[in-house]
């Protein structure tokens, strides 16, 4: 099974879908890398390798470890979890750095293919992997990781399966652990693209056209970016659950090219230099 099941099925993980599909149809790690890249990082074409693939993985890695002030030796001796690992793009920088690494998805068969990356470009008895079925729960003991770690995945789920997952990143953490998580907010452009995004969701429906027009990377680039939350939106739901009590040294990152503040007292705001201006972060450390 590559993805989740027919009755839980979220319409916007279509494209996950396709490349998964791809995945399972044999060939070599670059011929998947060329047809499935740009659901990953936008990068697609003739010459993509894995290995170039997976290096643009471990710049962004190392990048945002250090902005975010983990050091290699704290790392050395971690136990991380990513949410959404695709193929293992990242998957592999974080096998390299840390005792242990957990990785999950939404389509298993990318997970199956996320073990083989790790073994050409990482340390494979470091990995495990954990099928995210339900695309909202964390199959995951509590308190059991040191890190939780995601980019540009939680933009592709729904608005309750985001702050579902957030939460869930809080609960398999143990105290003292780091959570790293990376959302989508609002920006004017979102007049256009919110109701392109609908109608493209709509078309994947289609029984003929639809599987055809989700393996189109315009498409995606339309039709996967499901929902929009912003830092206050976050911080009620974990303030209103009663978790935001667990986070100490609350960060919320955000682009340069933008202002941007919180109602919520006990939480920085600062800028992360190179993102994206609709894109923006929540760092923590969980004290429970």
């Amino acid at each position: 099974m590559s993805s989740q099941s027919p009755k839980n099925w979220r319409t916007q993980f279509t494209p996950w879908r396709a490349a998964g599909t791809k995945t399972e149809g044999g060939g070599t790690a670059d011929d998947v890398v060329r047809e499935t890249g740009w659901v990953f990082n936008n990068e697609t074409g003739k010459s993509l390798t894995l290995a170039d693939f997976v290096r643009t993985g471990d710049e962004e890695v190392r990048r945002f470890m250090r902005h975010f002030g983990l050091s290699t030796d704290r790392l050395a001796t971690s136990t991380l979890l990513e949410i959404g690992s695709g193929i293992g793009r990242m998957t592999a920088a974080f096998t390299n750095l840390c005792a242990r690494v957990i990785a999950t998805d939404v389509d298993a068969a990318f997970l199956e293919r996320c073990h083989q990356t790790i073994a050409l470009h990482g340390r494979p008895e470091r990995l495990s992997t954990v099928h995210v079925a339900d695309g909202r729960t964390l199959a995951v003991s509590t308190d059991s990781v040191d890190q939780v770690f995601s980019y540009i995945v939680l933009q592709h789920c729904q608005h309750d399966d985001a702050l579902a997952l957030t939460s869930e990143a809080i609960r398999v953490t143990r105290s003292g652990g780091v959570i790293m998580l990376n959302y989508r907010t609002w920006v004017p452009l979102d007049v256009v693209l919110i109701p392109l995004g609908v109608l493209v969701r709509l078309l994947w429906r289609l029984p003929l056209v639809g599987r055809q027009l989700s393996t189109k990377r315009w498409a995606t680039r339309f039709g996967w970016q499901a929902n929009r939350l912003s830092p206050d939106e976050v911080l009620d739901h974990l303030s209103q659950r009663g978790e935001l009590k667990y986070l100490t040294d609350v960060r919320v990152l955000h682009s340069h090219r933008r202002q941007r503040s919180v109602r919520h007292a006990g939480v920085s705001v600062g800028i992360l230099k190179r993102t994206n201006r609709s894109h923006w972060w929540l760092v923590a450390q969980v004290s429970k």
